[in-house]
């Protein structure tokens, strides 16, 4: 039985298409402004950057709780 997460905003999506959207909506620079990782300012790329958040908890968690206070 899957459990349902209502109280969650990021229930059913991927880091890929968290990473995608604000990179639309703040691109690279704006990205890196609001969250401070190489990933988004060092030749980046979506691949790179999910390979990055991917490998780094506390940078990830940043990205997330960006999402969530940009479209939450």
């Amino acid at each position: 039985m899957t459990q349902e997460q209502p109280n969650n905003p990021l229930h059913g999506l991927t880091l890929e298409k968290i990473v995608t959207q604000l990179y639309e909506k703040y691109g690279w620079n704006g990205l890196y402004q609001e969250v401070s990782v190489n990933c988004f300012h060092n030749d980046p790329s979506i691949k790179s950057s999910l390979k990055f958040l991917r490998k780094t908890p506390w940078a990830r968690e940043k990205v997330e709780a960006l999402y969530i206070k940009t479209f939450g």
